[in-house]
């Protein structure tokens, strides 16, 4: 299959349709600059055919058994299987992403088809005591019904198939909207895979477009009861506000601003690895990247040295050249305002440790220090290849400069003594912390999700069940009820 010359199209009600916008989404490869497809936006008009196909499908979808429903999610996993190679190829093609970095995308994005599987059977009622004699409640967990999904473009088949998967399995359906960076591997990919899998159609919709098109209408529209977001905070907050007012819940995956810190116990080289990794995988286009590294005084110097050294050796260049560690960032303004970011804090008086240069999309690592403590680059997501390294004296120190920012993300600590690891990793405030690893994880069965503007609400395992299905209480009254009046 040529994905992107197959799939660039909406999939709407099991076909796919040239989308009825006025403008088209070229999508390139941020490495070259070569055209990979043009799709022409769906409009508020598809919008609406998309959640209404969806809606119909649904209620004999949620009516089936799950044991009926689980043989697709079988299948799914088994063509994922087939077509790895190709899968990770798309995603090196339109990401810019490098080749271990779109095999780690599958690999998790299998693990999580193989939790939907077994998602499918998860769902369990309740039989619960009433104080009223003779009386039986009843407690039902029962699919919501649609979900609007919309995915970010650095893991768009993992992010995208870890709400999918799960939503369809607990028996809704689900309306995708790729990012318009990556169409196909975050839309018309996942949507093919799951027709070549048996899906009925109807349940699973992609729809290419833009808030420049079709306004709000994918978070307004009356159908959807659950909207997955997984973006920038600012854009999060916005979904936030617009389902709040047609009371529609929402999963909120949002910006982070993480801190991997070393304590003075720590293996040194160990957390040089994890820092690396951290900061660098995928050119730090990841909301669990490690933005900053937080260094016990004592082994500032060491640590350094090491990581400089480390870092300054990792190659940048075509993704596609299994040599490569660092490809390009995913477009030109996100390179040019990175590199006016390095800039900036240039200005405020920071050292470079190791200044990156600028080719095009491709951005070379930088190693910041001696940031003036009220710089707001402390405070901000960096979204590409840049670390800052801030010195501490102490745990307290520490604490109060991790939690000094406006996310709560992820973050990682190293220390020689697990139990002092864990103590310290209660005072952070974020959803998740690490201990001796990096800040870059997601598993299956794990609660995801961040603290203050990192997000709202959980995805995996349980969380999962919690965030697609709603409760429904049914009493039965054995008998008469005494009514007061």
């Amino acid at each position: 299959m040529s994905f992107f010359a197959d799939l660039a199209h909406q999939f709407i009600d099991g076909e796919w349709r040239a989308g009825s916008g006025s403008w088209d989404i070229i999508d390139f490869n941020p490495y070259d600059q070569e055209k990979l497809a043009s799709v022409t936006v769906a409009g508020v008009d598809q919008v609406d055919e998309a959640y209404r196909a969806a809606e119909r499908a649904q209620r004999d979808w949620a009516a089936t058994s799950p044991y009926t429903r689980r043989p697709v999610f079988e299948r799914l996993l088994r063509i994922i299987e087939e077509r790895e190679d190709e899968i990770v190829e798309a995603l090196v093609l339109e990401l810019g992403g490098t080749r271990a970095k779109a095999g780690y995308e599958v690999r998790l994005a299998k693990e999580f088809v193989r939790e939907a599987i077994q998602l499918a059977l998860r769902p369990e009622g309740h039989i619960l005591p009433s104080p009223v004699d003779g009386k039986e409640n009843r407690v039902y967990r029962r699919p919501v019904g649609v979900i609007g999904v919309i995915s970010p473009f650095n893991f768009p088949f993992l992010i995208t198939m870890k709400s999918v998967a799960p939503a369809l399995a607990l028996g809704n359906a689900v309306v995708i909207k790729p990012n318009q960076n990556t169409p196909i591997v975050g839309g018309g990919l996942i949507a093919a895979l799951f027709r070549d899998a048996g899906l009925p159609a109807g349940l699973l919709n992609v729809v290419i477009t833009d808030i420049a098109e079709v306004g709000d209408a994918l978070i307004a529209h009356p159908v959807p009861k659950v909207i997955s977001f997984a973006g920038s905070d600012k854009v999060g907050r916005h979904i936030a506000a617009v389902s709040a007012g047609h009371f529609k819940r929402v999963i909120l995956e949002l910006s982070g601003n993480s801190a991997l810190i070393v304590l003075d116990d720590a293996d040194i080289d160990y957390a040089v690895d994890a820092a690396v990794f951290s900061r660098f995988i995928y050119q730090g286009q990841v909301c669990t990247a490690a933005n900053r590294v937080l260094l016990d005084r004592s082994v500032e110097a060491e640590f350094t040295e090491k990581f400089v050294a480390r870092v300054a050796a990792l190659r940048t260049g075509d993704p596609r050249d299994p040599r490569t560690q660092i490809g390009p960032l995913i477009n030109s303004f996100q390179a040019e305002a990175l590199t006016a970011l390095v800039d900036r804090a240039l200005a405020e008086g920071a050292t470079a440790l190791l200044r990156g240069r600028t080719h095009g999309n491709l951005v070379e690592p930088s190693v910041l220090t001696g940031l003036p403590a009220d710089s707001g680059i402390h405070l901000q997501e960096i979204f590409g290849p840049v670390v800052v390294l801030v010195p501490f004296d102490g745990e307290d120190e520490a604490v109060r400069l991790a939690n000094d920012s406006p996310y709560g993300l992820s973050g990682a600590v190293h220390t020689g003594n697990v139990e002092r690891g864990a103590r310290f990793a209660q005072r952070i405030e974020t959803g998740m912390i690490h201990i001796n690893d990096g800040t870059v994880q997601d598993e299956p069965l794990v609660a995801f999700g961040g603290e203050k503007y990192s997000g709202l609400g959980r995805l995996n395992g349980e969380s999962t069940v919690e965030a697609f299905t709603t409760q429904k209480w049914v009493s039965i009254q054995h008998g008469r009820t005494e009514f007061p009046f």
